[in-house]
């Protein structure tokens, strides 16, 4: 525990060192929000252990499949997707030079529910801007936020484009440019566990333009990067396979009258792998000869707000992904396609207070056919925090 403590003093210290002369005037902010979710879920077509991502939020990889006993019923309450936040803001003649980290503690380690639900905090976010250039761990520049006001974290996970990873990314404008980490995961051949291939020599690369007005934004990015693969031949040497994956997303906010809002994603490539539904799919096949078949995959959303009133909102979403296999190399039990349905009741007495419930319903099919889905009941208490002091 206390060395815990000590690595998160560290972090604080470090994310809000403003390295820059004593006399240039700094704003330090902090926030967060804290997040009650208690959820009853019905599994269909087979059990989830305890410490599956699915027992936390939507993660369509994760329905069960093919099972025959009867309906599986889950109670989650957890606390782990609140967090806290902090920040700098410094002004160095006409250029902001910016900090920020953030944590959770959702997908951890450590922790049970049987005596003190203690969970590690993980990283989300740990960058610094300094004028049209960001450093850092944050969202990938391909995925757009305009997400569906859910209850659940990952909102339309079978339609999203959803990846946080290390990067360098430039902005110019409604231009944006950026270098991203590069990581393939890949079917074997003949069917089998995911592989993990951290080998490259080129990053991802991604495009991206924003535009916006007052009937909304919308943004298109394109994606392209290297897929790879080392193995050991017959004789144990190391050899190396690649193969080319892009792909290119279009979505945004359109508001509909005074208050309403419609919000959507379309998306596709091939080798997209991770970047797509929470890697649902993954980035390439391996053939018989070792190659690499991209895979090609479609996906996208649509969620509509509405206002009642001031306070009171309901959202409506949609979402849905679809993956081209090649089954004669990748087997007939990889992830052919999944969706989900989702509808929910918000109340906000304040800004900063959210209470709600939401019924959401998701399906996985395999490309043997295959299939399973839940449902499940959501409810969430939620309140945002946050202050901001300048000193010099």
């Amino acid at each position: 525990m206390k060395k815990m403590q000590r690595v998160f003093i560290f972090i604080l210290m470090f994310s809000l060192l403003p390295l820059v002369p004593v006399s240039a005037q700094t704003t330090f902010k902090f926030g967060g929000y804290v997040k009650l979710d208690m959820m009853q879920s019905k599994f269909h077509n087979g059990s989830v252990p305890i410490g599956n991502a699915i027992r936390d939020f939507h993660f369509p990889a994760a329905i069960p499949v093919g099972g025959t006993s009867d309906v599986f019923s889950t109670i989650d309450y957890h606390a782990k997707e609140s967090r806290f936040n902090l920040g700098t803001q410094t002004k160095i003649g006409d250029k902001d030079l910016k900090s920020f980290v953030e944590m959770d503690f959702l997908l951890a380690g450590q922790g049970d529910e049987r005596v003190s639900n203690s969970f590690n905090p993980r990283l989300r976010h740990f960058y610094f801007s300094y004028d049209q250039w960001l450093f850092g761990q944050t969202w990938t520049t391909f995925q757009i936020l305009d997400i569906p006001d859910d209850l659940d974290f990952a909102g339309a996970a079978d339609g999203i484009i959803f990846n946080r990873q290390p990067l360098i990314r430039y902005t110019r404008g409604g231009w944006q440019f950026a270098i991203e980490n590069a990581e393939t995961t890949l079917d074997p051949y003949g069917g089998g566990g995911r592989i993990t291939s951290g080998s490259a020599f080129f990053p991802d690369l991604v495009a991206r333009y924003n535009f916006s007005g007052d009937w909304g934004n919308l943004s298109v990015a394109g994606l392209f990067r290297q897929l790879n693969y080392e193995y050991e031949d017959s004789l144990m040497v190391t050899k190396k396979e690649s193969a080319v994956g892009y792909g290119i997303t279009f979505g945004g906010k359109i508001k509909v009258g005074k208050k309403d809002d419609l919000r959507f994603q379309v998306s596709g490539g091939s080798g997209m792998g991770r970047y797509a539904a929470l890697n649902f799919a993954n980035s390439a096949v391996i053939k018989q000869d070792n190659t690499l078949k991209p895979t090609p995959s479609y996906l996208g959303f649509v969620g509509y707000r509405h206002f009642w009133n001031d306070r009171l909102r309901t959202n409506v979403n949609f979402s849905g992904i679809s993956v081209d296999n090649d089954p004669m190399l990748a087997g007939n039990s990889v992830n052919k396609m999944a969706w989900s349905l989702s509808a929910n009741l918000l109340y906000s007495p304040a800004p900063v207070l959210t209470f709600g419930f939401e019924l959401m319903r998701g399906v996985r099919e395999l490309e043997s056919g295959v299939d399973g889905k839940f449902d499940r009941l959501q409810f969430s208490a939620k309140y945002a925090f946050g202050f901001a002091s300048t000193v010099k």
